[in-house]
C-alpha cells in the first residue's frame, strides 16, 4: 500500500528495478493465467482503492479499503456490500504512521466467518485488528502502538501475524485477542525510507514477506517453540512489492507490483516473469490471493489510473 501522493516518486525508483527484472524474466514456463476478468469495481471517488482480500466459500471475497476506511464484501456475482466505514480519530488521522492518513488495510477470514481487520489511525486506542463477528460492530481485540503502520494480517493456527511497514517488524498476537507482542524485527524487514515490510504469507514451515522498498521477498523459519529465525533473502528486484501469494507450484509465487501496475511471476529460484501489465488493466496492483485454480486480484489505483477493482483469474500450472 503506498501514499497516493508520492507516485512520481515511486514511478522513479520502480523504472530500474523492473527494468533488470524484465531482463532477468525466464522463458515463460510455470504457472500461467487465463480467463481473466472483472468481478467487482469500486468506488475510488469515494476512497475505495481496494487493498486487501480475503477469499470466502462460494467464490466471494471481503476486501479491505483505503482510504476509504471500509470492510467490503463482494459476492461472487460482483455486488458489493459495505460491512463496516471505520471512524476517524478526533485529530482526522494526520498523525498515521508514513501514509498521513487512516486506512484499513489487511484482512482475514477465520474458519468460522468471523473477519478480521488492521486499522491503523495514528492513535492509540484505534491502530491494530479489528474484528467484525456475525451482526455485531466492529471491536478492537489486538491494540497496536500508535506509531505502527499495520498492513498484512495472517491467521497462523492460533495466533494473529501482522507486518508494520513503518517498523520494519512482524507482530503477533493471540487468535482470542489480547497483547501483541514483536515476533521478528530482523533487518530485512526493515523500510528504506518508506515502507518496509508489506504482504506476508505463511509457508512450508516459515513466514515470508515482502519488502516494497529494498523491493525483496524475504523467508524467516519458524522455530520449534514458534519463534522467529534468520531472514533470508528469496527474490530480488521487486522494488514497489505489495502483496504477494504461493501458487501450489513448490516456493513459485504471483506478486502484486503496486507502483507499477505489474503481476509478476516469482518462480523458486528468484527469477521473475510478467503476466499482467497495464495493458491487462492493471491499476496500482495492490494484492493477489490464491484459492485452489483461482487467483484473485485486487487494483486499488492509488497511483495510476481510477479503476479500483477485484480481478479474478484461472490458474494453468505448467
Amino acid at each position: 500500500m503506498h501514499r497516493t501522493d508520492l507516485a512520481g516518486f515511486l514511478r522513479w525508483r520502480g523504472a530500474a528495478a523492473l527494468a533488470a527484472l524484465l531482463l532477468a524474466a525466464p522463458p515463460h514456463g510455470g504457472t500461467s493465467l487465463g480467463d481473466v476478468r472483472v468481478l467487482a469495481r469500486f468506488d475510488r471517488a469515494a476512497g475505495q482503492a481496494a487493498e486487501s482480500i480475503a477469499p470466502e466459500p462460494g467464490g466471494g471475497a471481503v476486501v479491505g479499503m483505503i482510504p476509504a476506511r471500509q470492510v467490503v464484501r463482494v459476492t461472487r456475482h460482483g455486488a458489493v456490500k459495505v460491512l463496516a466505514t471505520m471512524p476517524l480519530p478526533p485529530d482526522g488521522g494526520g498523525t498515521t504512521p508514513v501514509v498521513g492518513t487512516p486506512v484499513v488495510t489487511g484482512v482475514a477470514r477465520s474458519a468460522d466467518g468471523t473477519i478480521s481487520f488492521l486499522y491503523s489511525a495514528g492513535k492509540g486506542g484505534l491502530t491494530g485488528v479489528w474484528q467484525l463477528r456475525g451482526s455485531e460492530g466492529p471491536r478492537l481485540i489486538v491494540p497496536l502502538p500508535a506509531d505502527t503502520m499495520p498492513n498484512a494480517l495472517v491467521i497462523d493456527g492460533a495466533r494473529f501475524l501482522v507486518t508494520d511497514s513503518a517498523g520494519g517488524r512482524i507482530w503477533q498476537a493471540p487468535l482470542r485477542g489480547g497483547r501483541a507482542t514483536v515476533w521478528s524485527a530482523d533487518p530485512a524487514l526493515a523500510p528504506d525510507g518508506f515502507f518496509g515490510a508489506n504482504g506476508m504469507k505463511v509457508h512450508d514451515g516459515a513466514v515470508w514477506a515482502s519488502n516494497s522498498d529494498r523491493g525483496t521477498i524475504v523467508r524467516i523459519p519458524t522455530t520449534r517453540d514458534g519463534g522467529s529465525g534468520r531472514a533470508e533473502v528469496r527474490a530480488r528486484g521487486l522494488e514497489g512489492v505489495d502483496d504477494f501469494d504461493f501458487t501450489g507450484a513448490g516456493d513459485e509465487l504471483l506478486a502484486a507490483i503496486n507502483q507499477s501496475s505489474k503481476l509478476v511471476r516469482v518462480g523458486a529460484d528468484g527469477a521473475g516473469e510478467v503476466l499482467l501489465d497495464s495493458s491487462d488493466g492493471m491499476q496500482g496492483t495492490t494484492a493477489v490471493v490464491v484459492r485452489g485454480n483461482r487467483a484473485y486480484i485486487t487494483n486499488g489505483a492509488n497511483i495510476v489510473g481510477k479503476d479500483s477493482n477485484l480481478l479474478v483469474a484461472d490458474l494453468r500450472r505448467g
